[in-house]
């Protein structure tokens, strides 16, 4: 198989799993705001196929290095399709989690107040996978910055979070457990979004040779 041809199936594979990854997230999203466990329990059914994809990726990515030798914009898309797949798995996880609490939470009276912004976290971090999968599809590094630029709205929001549970628990003890549950809920989140994070940064080197994780931003080609 030709290389280019290699490249373009390895796009297929990885937006694939991104679709999985995104409608997994949102599923867990749902069933925490609908109360849904059945939904719950269908992020829990999605993630062998999540863990499949990911093997599957994997496996393609050290087969076209190996057998193609791809350089420049060729090696850097299946490098950073690599990383990218990972990320995506580790989503799928997070998403896990966030079911594993709307199941729980399931089983209690609905709150009358969440004591966090919990729509506004979780539309930002949905609008942030969204748009990084964006990003990948059309290799998009303004698109990959803007995502980037939106991880300190979701910051905000999951430390100041703690403060107003706290304050909660206080007012009202016996739902304890159930603030807690929150607690976990927000905790992944921003995981989520840190996650979606590097894959905004992982489309930035993809596309321009840069990396710029952990305060870095240099051009490979300056190495």
């Amino acid at each position: 198989m030709h290389l280019k041809r290699q490249v373009e199936k390895l796009k297929k594979q990885i937006l694939s799993l991104g679709a999985l990854a995104e409608e997994s997230v949102q599923n867990a999203i749902t069933a925490i705001q609908h109360r849904d466990p059945e939904l719950g329990q269908k992020v829990f059914d999605a993630d062998h196929l999540i863990d499949l994809a990911e093997v599957d990726i994997e496996e393609e990515c050290l087969h076209t290095l190996a057998l193609y030798h791809p350089v420049a914009m060729d090696l850097r898309y299946v490098v950073a399709t690599l990383k990218i797949n990972n990320e995506l798995e580790r989503i799928g996880d997070l998403a896990v989690n966030i079911a594993q609490q709307a199941i729980y939470l399931s089983r209690f009276a609905r709150l009358d107040r969440i004591p966090f912004d919990l729509p506004g976290m979780t539309h930002t971090v949905k609008w942030m996978l969204s748009k990084s999968l964006d990003a990948l599809i059309n290799q998009d590094a303004q698109l990959a910055q803007q995502v980037k630029d939106r991880d300190d709205e979701v910051d905000a929001i999951h430390t100041g979070m703690y403060r107003r549970v706290e304050q909660a628990i206080r007012e009202d003890p016996e739902l304890v457990q159930t603030y807690i549950h929150l607690l976990n809920v927000s905790r992944n989140l921003e995981r989520i979004a840190d996650h979606v994070v590097n894959i905004a940064e992982d489309v930035i080197y993809m596309t321009e040779g840069d990396i710029i994780r952990h305060g870095r931003n240099r051009s490979i080609l300056e190495q």
